[in-house]
């Protein structure tokens, strides 16, 4: 069974996710801030995200990049 999660990127095919997705509550819990907060910040562009159907996912890195951006 293959392990490995790739997803892909416009034009540069697939790429290889850092880690498991992680759903907003345990983002949230992660960054030490509301649920609420976590789509707030998704909707109004400030915190990217990966969509899967109609639901946001997260990685770690990618919320470790965030912080380190902020």
């Amino acid at each position: 069974m293959n392990t490995n999660h790739t997803t892909e990127t416009a034009g540069t095919g697939p790429r290889q996710l850092d880690g498991p997705l992680l759903r907003p509550e345990q983002a949230a819990e992660l960054l030490s801030v509301k649920t609420s907060w976590i789509y707030d910040a998704v909707r109004t562009g400030r915190r990217p995200c990966l969509r899967v159907g109609k639901h946001i996912c997260f990685t770690r890195m990618m919320l470790e990049n965030w912080l380190e951006d902020r």
